[in-house]
């Protein structure tokens, strides 16, 4: 009977792994990164769950490296098989997976430094940069729409998913021993009706579908996105000062040049500089403009009257060198400025807001989600100083936080996506998603579509015989009380800190002069679980 082995982004949003057994082969759904907190990126340096050694095959969904990060590890522990993928997620790997093995040298040279001082051993970088280009000489690529026979018995196609560039929708027909199934893996669903990519592919159903999740308890807020950005950037250009823009590099950077280039040739918003500058945002539009046929039918049109150019904006300047970099600070204003990383807590964009963050004329747009704790969900909350780079900056600009750029599908338009298959599957297995947001989701599948909805553990295994199923639960140590524990004592600290607010609030009102000790006494408490969280 064929096996699946859940190994990654089971109750988190990070880490994508499933391991398919079927006919004495084994095979990879994804082979992610753990991202976020450290007590969850050291989650990437314990050992795979299966031997590496042994897998033959890896099908990855798409380029972000939540899906893909792992491969170079896998192939250093013994992995000699095919990566099998679209064209354009090798393209992205191409710059997302080096890129993300100079991060692992960079923070393992830093951790031995401080590591040496206090009498630790050195630290081996996670993988190498060298290791990541050796990883990419085994992906294999098909196109969308296209069968290809893994092994006898295992057929695979790529559908679009509409998440990012190249993102697939992963459909397998499987047969083992006479009986025949179909398993789905979404990988990440974007939403419909984005700019320059594709809406998610409609599917017809299958037996089973491992679901993301993401979004599955919230409902994204209605909102017109270009008229949106368009509103904001003229109420920040009034201001007279810069625009930085944190954003992704991946995604988020092309979308944002492609509505500016709509909003300016229009005439909606003045014509004014726009500096992309970031090194990765530039290749990876680099890669948008020369696949012209994973464009949407606007996108395509636009392309066609432009002459093969999806963007044509001689205001637009890319920046690859550190001096081209600095030099955006000695432009005159008003500079819209373009710029990695999408939360704010590394890249170039650290240097134009160390540079602009203090000016009363400035302007800080984030159209993202900012994790907790990131530099940018600081200036979304309302910080009035922050540290960037080791020195304090007055918060003077003005932040604004847009609405409804989340490059996942939320918990409506996945179920609108699920209500339009013909055929209901026998079980959805719902990962990718925090407890609370993959609870709420398999609840809705249950009551809406009438199916199995099942939350695995790490290491739960799913047993399929044909059309029959059964849950192997883990003998990993996963403790369904614990988590649950958790969850209700999070709830109860969460309605203390209301009530707190509430009574703070309201001795503030009375006695604005006890205002900087309550603060005071507040940066304490905050210190305090600041460090107990780096302790965990």
């Amino acid at each position: 009977m064929m096996k699946i082995t859940f190994c990654g982004a089971d109750k988190i949003v990070t880490g994508s792994c499933h391991l398919l057994e079927i006919n004495g082969k084994k095979i990879l759904l994804d082979c992610g990164m753990f991202q976020g907190p450290r007590l969850i990126r050291d989650l990437n340096r314990r050992n795979f769950i299966f031997n590496p050694a042994e897998i033959d095959a890896v099908i990855l969904s798409h380029a972000h490296i939540d899906h893909s990060g792992l491969l170079p590890k896998l192939i250093k522990e013994g992995f000699k098989g095919f990566v099998h993928c679209t064209p354009v997620t090798e393209e992205l790997c191409e710059i997302l997976l080096p890129d993300c093995g100079h991060i692992q040298e960079s923070d393992a040279e830093i951790a031995t430094r401080k590591g040496l001082r206090a009498g630790r051993e050195a630290v081996e970088p996670l993988y190498t940069v060298d290791d990541a280009y050796l990883a990419l000489k085994h992906f294999v690529t098909h196109d969308y729409d296209e069968d290809f026979e893994l092994y006898p018995g295992v057929t695979v196609r790529f559908r679009v998913a509409g998440h990012i560039l190249g993102s697939a929708i992963v459909t397998l027909q499987l047969e083992e021993n006479g009986k025949k199934t179909k398993l789905i893996f979404t990988g990440d669903v974007g939403q419909p009706n984005v700019p320059i990519l594709d809406d998610p592919y409609q599917i017809a159903g299958a037996d089973f579908i491992i679901t993301e999740s993401t979004y599955g308890n919230r409902i994204h807020e209605v909102a017109d996105r270009e008229q949106e950005l368009c509103d904001i950037v003229k109420d920040a250009l009034s201001r007279g000062g810069n625009i930085i823009i944190p954003a992704f590099a991946v995604g988020r950077t092309q979308v944002m040049l492609y509505y500016f280039q709509k909003l300016m040739s229009s005439g909606k918003l003045p014509v004014v500089p726009i500096m992309v500058d970031s090194p990765m945002a530039i290749r990876a539009t680099q890669v948008m403009l020369f696949n012209p046929d994973e464009y949407d039918e606007e996108a395509k049109s636009i392309f066609q009257k432009q002459g093969g150019h999806l963007i044509d904006m001689p205001n637009v300047k890319y920046t690859q060198t550190t001096e081209e970099s600095k030099a955006i600070n000695e432009m005159p204003s008003p500079v819209i400025i373009i710029s990695a990383s999408g939360m704010a807590d590394a890249g170039r964009v650290l240097h134009h807001l160390k540079h602009n963050l203090w000016r009363k004329d400035s302007s800080v747009i984030f159209a993202g989600y900012q994790a907790e704790g990131s530099l940018g969900r600081l200036l979304v909350d309302g910080a009035k100083k922050v540290k960037i780079m080791g020195e304090e900056i007055v918060v003077g600009a003005k932040i604004y936080n847009m609405t409804g750029f989340s490059a996942h599908a939320d918990k409506e338009q996945l179920l609108a996506w699920y209500k339009g298959m013909k055929n209901k599957p026998k079980a959805f297995f719902v990962v990718h998603g925090e407890y609370d947001s993959a609870d709420a989701f398999a609840h809705t599948l249950r009551t809406e579509l009438g199916t199995a909805a099942y939350i695995p553990n790490y290491g739960d295994k799913a047993i399929i015989d044909g059309s029959d199923w059964h849950i192997e639960e883990t003998q990993i140590v996963q403790s369904e009380t614990a988590v649950q524990s958790m969850r209700d004592y999070m709830r109860g600290f969460e309605k203390n800190y209301l009530t707190y607010k509430g009574k703070i609030e309201r001795i503030a009102a009375h006695d604005p002069k006890k205002v900087p000790d309550v603060r005071s006494k507040l940066e304490k408490i905050k210190k305090y679980i600041d460090d107990v969280m780096k302790t965990l």
